[in-house]
């Protein structure tokens, strides 16, 4: 193995379940593109941020990155003039220093933005990667990197490029330029074209036992001033999360500050109040639990639906709930009460729905007709 080492995870800022696929980077000998998926909020986004900055790194040590040489300053600073994320508005708040709204180099134009969006209606914040942006990163790697070093490209995530995005991405991956290197990262692999991950080294990120994830989520939350909460608690939205991480971390967070309009604040009300619904089983007023949901992202709605249907299959099987132990005896009597041939049709429909949640169509209307599918899987 080569000299160029990264350095171990104990001294970066690497989630300790994936500590063995930082420690097995080889920077020498780094492919053009890699491909990391895995749950969303299990940490790959900090992780792909860390190789980033490693590849970037101008330092003559063994380890990588050194946060000392100027490339690493010009990184942390959110200006590396090597790296291009393409990344959704609803996702640029996660890169280094955000949309650099703190820029002391450029105060005309931070204030002349402030003014902007204090006269402009509130806006909407876009979903995907525009095809404008695509073609804009991938034409400026016909000319040499800026400072003769690594290129590094990241997009995340990946399944979220629309169709002529990722043809544009395709074609650089086909030709790759010189000392341009690929971070993609998706939550979904089943979604991403199969033209694109032929030409990545896959990764996959694992998700972390529960013991170790829920020793992580602590360590956090102690670091941050004024969030309190019992471990029941704790435990009770780890398991609701899918024994994802960060996204447990996201979400308190977000209810540790209490704004009402903040998605993950939204996502976290709606998910208990369809599980308030989903827990009365062939009584749910559907028509009344999408009203009450409608305005969360579509996504989650249906991941709470899929994890508590598994609940219920599990149940029925003579098993136990994995995602929310907190409900097990309301689960395993909804199992006693279940057709089961209906629940697994009701399943393969939550599947088919999970294809298309991208879809811009109403969320109320096609909550409305999974709910009322459910309800009849408790009627004969």
């Amino acid at each position: 193995m080569s000299d160029l080492m990264i350095p171990s995870q104990s001294t970066r800022k690497i989630a300790p379940w994936l500590e063995a696929i930082w420690d097995g980077m080889d920077l020498s000998a780094f492919p053009n593109a890699v491909l990391i998926h895995g749950q969303a909020g299990t940490g790959k986004f900090p992780f792909s941020i860390e190789l980033a900055k490693a590849l970037l790194c101008e330092a003559s040590t063994v380890t990588k990155p050194c946060n000392q040489c100027e490339a690493c300053h010009w990184f942390d600073s959110g200006n590396h003039p090597d790296f291009i994320a393409l990344v959704p508005e609803t996702h640029r708040k996660l890169l280094p220093h955000g949309e650099f709204e703190n820029d002391v180099d450029s105060p005309k134009k931070a204030k002349a933005q402030a003014d902007a969006d204090s006269d402009a209606p509130e806006k909407k914040e876009k979903k995907s990667i525009s095809i404008e942006d695509a073609r804009g990163a991938i034409e400026g790697l016909s000319i040499g990197s800026h400072r003769g070093s690594n290129r590094v490209i990241l997009v995340y995530p990946l399944e979220m490029l629309r169709a002529d995005s990722a043809n544009t991405l395709l074609k650089s991956l086909e030709e790759p330029p010189k000392n341009t290197i690929f971070i993609l990262l998706a939550d979904r692999l089943d979604r991403v074209l199969p033209t694109i991950r032929s030409r990545c080294r896959l990764l996959a990120a694992p998700r972390p036992d529960r013991l170790t994830g829920l020793d992580w989520l602590r360590n956090q939350l102690s670091n941050i001033s004024g969030l309190k909460m019992n471990g029941a608690d704790i435990e009770s939205i780890y398991d609701e999360q899918g024994g994802a991480p960060y996204a447990v971390l996201d979400s308190l967070i977000a209810r540790h500050n209490k704004d009402e309009k903040d998605e993950l604040t939204i996502a976290i009300q709606a998910s208990r109040y369809l599980l308030q619904a989903l827990s009365q089983g062939a009584r749910i007023n559907w028509l009344d639990a999408a009203d009450k949901t409608q305005k969360a992202r579509y996504s989650i709605l249906l991941a709470t639906m899929q994890r508590w249907v598994s609940d219920l299959q599990s149940s029925a099987q003579m098993g136990g709930p994995r995602y929310y132990p907190k409900h097990e005896a309301a689960i395993k009597l909804l199992a006693q009460q279940a057709r089961l041939p209906k629940l697994l049709r009701f399943w393969k429909s939550l599947i088919q729905a999970r294809r298309h949640e991208n879809h811009p169509l109403a969320t109320r209307i096609q909550l409305e007709a999974l709910l009322s599918q459910y309800q009849q899987v408790f009627e004969d």
